[in-house]
């Protein structure tokens, strides 16, 4: 049967066209997938600054709160005890240990500082000068001698470069002593370097070390690079997470274009079936007839896929990196074991989708097949009709849960599933929704297209079954992007709804080095600032009590300054102040105060973002969004307790009829570095975790889009093609092209209708409940110019697919034979 599978391919080339092309598109993608996973899974990060420790001890960079099963990420840079150098140093093979202070210094071509003991660990060496004492600094790219001012904790200060130093890039060199005094936690090293004997085992080292302290961290090798970039083990998750539900979304799409291709090509031939059973050919010889095909056809289509992935996958890699998704230092890996697991997947899903495609060709007897050929009746099998049901009762399902269980970004956990859940359900049970819509749009279509319109209303309804096949496909694409994207828009909306409820700052004070301290004073006392507070942001765990409503990633923290009920503070008090805003308070959402048992006076414990545990007293609850919720502290509590030690923002409003813009940006003009800012860019911050996740959906849109447009085209002119021999017998009994053309017009009319009224109809299943989750109306929110993009461009795909081939085929003269294909 394979001699007979070359040869159907020989005269049957453009019916597998499309399979080939969804093979090619599909392991692309996951031998892309593959590479990313594996660069997660790796996260390798070449170590520089700290390349000649052969051991890097860290912080843990996260916290197993108690009771739970799972480890919540610290998302500060934890650090390591002083206390614990001589620890380390008593351990058996260790050589000499180094302490790294880390600290914010924005110069000419630098943008960290560093004690000039850590320089062995890189190690740098002196080209010129010497080594720093206090008041001076060695650095890559200057003369020594010269006077360099760095941006510290947002205020100037300058320092003589004592030498020059050959090693990495970026970092300047203060003495012991000056980087003590500038760090905020003296007591704590950023990372600690030990140096082993020559000829020490340097993984029984390691091992004693971790021994030593649980909260220690102990790398070797190629993973000493996350020590100076404590961001890419956080992100190593994410990426690990996104590759492989890009990975297996891919597949199962392409699986499923490639089933739908294979079985809309075995539909067309049902005639040749039925001619090789009536001459005594066994099912079991169709199937693997069908079978060989279909190898024949995947594989020189992963051999071609695998060239763009190699492209695509460092495409995607930059992509997520430029976004924050990725950390742009770690080292893009792809090897072999990507390139074979996408190969793999795409073969078996050609093999599962040709045994799908073949398993009723080969069991109809003859009879049967060539009345199906003719006209097909069946609208589908009783299997087909029970997965539906349960896949449109998953969707319902769903759907009740979003609309009452889930709340906030939440929501998106179910109302996600349950759009393919929706598609899936309806595209199963295609020909009674498409007979059921038809009976919508037939009379409009009936009275604005006359003639050609009954025509095409006959031929629709006389062929439904099959023109099903042509609507579902639409509706997938229509259904599956407009959900997708305006529950992003929805949700991005609502996140921003949410934050600017409460919010009454007119203006904020920004800079990335920091802010000075002396800063807030001297906004506080200009004419016409009603209040300035502080703002700084992090995350943290709720420790005890131990029922706090937040998942996995921890709570949001806001750190803000004491102030009255008419400060900048995006909160509004339900009881208590956040006057008493100080030391080691919090301010608590009121459904989390209820949760937690806890109202004014009480306390509760935490661990804050760099991992120090804090008891906190409850000074104020607020009202707040359900699934948007944050913890208030103060705003130096919080900013002691991240990397940098920064305060990066400060919100001002303004007395009523009081216009402090300019004063506000020439006191900003005076401090190097600060600029003034509007609202809408505290506002865009807040919401760029959730842009950043929009951003990786509407990559995964395009990809599906991609995958479904394969299938559209393919079915429309594959069905179009089909009828040949129809199109030949209108032009003989009087039919002009022109006439054919239009009638044709009108069932391409139909069917993106129909498709876009499906599909619509299934967002909307998904849409409702989720806005009604996410934020207060029932609505989605997001520009029209979405939906219409998307609709236009399958009345594009619809139309070209049917009256390009269509004008192909009326070429011909109706008396030319009509090609097998």
């Amino acid at each position: 049967m394979m001699r007979l599978a070359v040869r159907t391919l020989r005269f049957r080339k453009g019916g597998f066209v499309a399979t080939f092309v969804a093979v090619v598109f599909g392991t692309a993608i996951v031998m892309a997938c593959g590479g990313l996973m594996e660069t997660g899974i790796r996260s390798n990060v070449a170590p520089q600054r700290l390349a000649a420790a052969p051991i890097v001890v860290t912080g843990n960079q996260s916290h197993l709160r108690p009771g739970a099963d799972e480890a919540t990420p610290l998302p500060e840079r934890v650090g390591v005890p002083a206390s614990t150098v001589a620890r380390i140093r008593s351990v058996e093979g260790v050589s000499a240990v180094v302490g790294d202070y880390t600290f914010a210094a924005s110069g000419p071509g630098v943008t960290e500082g560093h004690n000039w003991s850590s320089a062995a660990l890189a190690p740098y060496r002196l080209t010129s000068g010497r080594a720093p004492r206090v008041g001076e600094v060695v650095t890559t790219g200057a003369r020594v001698g010269d006077q360099v001012t760095f941006l510290i904790k947002g205020e100037p200060a300058t320092f003589t470069v004592s030498g020059l130093a050959d090693g990495p890039a970026g970092h300047a060199l203060f003495s012991d002593r000056d980087a003590a005094r500038i760090v905020d936690h003296p007591t704590r090293f950023a990372d600690v370097g030990v140096l082993v004997a020559p000829g020490t085992d340097v993984e029984a080292v390691k091992d004693r070390i971790a021994a030593l302290d649980a909260g220690l961290t102990v790398r070797t090798g190629i993973d000493r690079g996350l020590a100076e970039h404590p961001g890419g083990e956080s992100q190593r998750v994410a990426l690990i997470s996104i590759a492989g539900s890009f990975g297996g979304i891919a597949t199962m799409t392409m699986m499923f274009v490639v089933a739908s291709t294979l079985a809309l090509a075995a539909q067309h031939r049902q005639r040749e079936f039925a001619l090789l059973r009536g001459i005594g050919t066994t099912p079991g010889q169709v199937r693997r007839m069908i079978l060989g095909e279909a190898l024949l056809v995947s594989l020189p289509a992963v051999l071609l896929g695998a060239v763009p992935a190699v492209f695509l996958g460092r495409f995607l890699f930059d992509q997520l990196g430029s976004h924050g998704v990725a950390s742009p230092v770690v080292e893009f890996s792809q090897g072999w074991i990507p390139f074979a697991a996408g190969a793999g997947a795409a073969v078996l899903a050609a093999i599962g989708a040709a045994l799908l495609a073949a398993r009723k060709s080969a069991k109809i007897r003859p009879v049967e097949a060539l009345m199906e050929a003719s006209l097909q009746r069946k609208w589908f099998s009783w299997v087909r009709l029970l997965f539906g049901l349960l896949f449109l009762g998953g969707g319902l399902a769903l759907l009740i849960v979003t609309a009452t269980v889930m709340t906030g970004p939440l929501a998106g956990a179910t109302a996600g599933p349950s759009i393919l859940c929706w598609a899936i359900g309806v595209a199963l049970l295609g020909p009674f929704w498409t007979k059921l819509v038809l009976m919508l749009w037939r009379w409009p279509m009936q009275a604005l297209t006359r003639i050609n319109g009954r025509l095409a209303i006959r031929n629709v309804s006389a062929r439904s079954v099959a023109m099903s096949a042509a609507v579902m496909p639409v509706m997938l694409a229509v259904g599956i992007s407009t959900a997708n994207l305006y529950m992003q828009t929805t949700q991005v909306h609502a996140a921003s709804e949410a934050f600017t409820r409460d919010l009454r700052a007119d203006a904020v004070l920004v800079s990335s080095a920091g802010l000075p301290s002396s800063l807030l004073d001297q906004v506080r006392a200009m004419p016409g600032v009603a209040s300035a507070s502080a703002f700084v942001r992090s995350a943290g765990v709720i420790d005890e009590p131990r029922n706090a409503p937040f998942d996995e990633d921890g709570a949001p923290l806001l750190g803000v300054d004491a102030q009255d009920a008419n400060g900048t503070a995006p909160v509004r008090s339900t009881s208590g102040s956040l006057l008493g805003l100080t030391g080691s308070t919090v301010a608590l959402p009121e459904y989390v105060a209820q949760k937690l048992d806890r109202g004014v006076g009480s306390e509760i414990g935490m661990t804050l973002g760099d991992g120090t545990p804090a008891k906190l007293r409850v000074v104020a609850t607020f009202a707040a969004e359900r699934g948007y919720e944050s913890i208030i502290l103060p705003a130096s509590l919080v900013a002691a307790h991240t990397t940098d030690g920064l305060t990066k923002q400060v919100l001002v409003r303004s007395a009523p009829g009081s216009d402090v813009r300019p004063a506000l940006a020439a006191l900003a003009a005076k401090h190097p570095g600060v600029q003034l800012a509007d609202r809408e860019a505290l506002v865009a911050a807040n919401a760029e975790d959730l842009q950043t996740q929009a951003w990786i959906n509407y990559m995964l849109v395009g990809m599906l889009i991609a995958y479904t447009a394969v299938s559209v085209v393919n079915t429309l002119v594959s069905t179009t093609l089909r009828r040949r021999r129809e199109f030949a017998l209108q032009r003989l009994t009087g039919s002009t092209r022109a006439q054919v053309l239009r009638m044709l017009t009108a069932e391409s009319t139909l069917i993106w209708l129909t498709g876009i009224t499906l599909g619509t109809l299934v967002a909307l299943a998904c849409l409702i409940p989720f806005s009604a989750a996410v934020s207060t109306s029932p609505l989605p929110t997001g520009p029209l110019w979405i939906f219409l993009l998307i609709i236009g461009a399958a009345g594009l795909l619809t139309f070209t697919s049917t009256l390009l081939p269509a004008t192909t085929t009326l070429r011909r003269s109706p008396t030319h034979p009509t090609p097998t294909d």
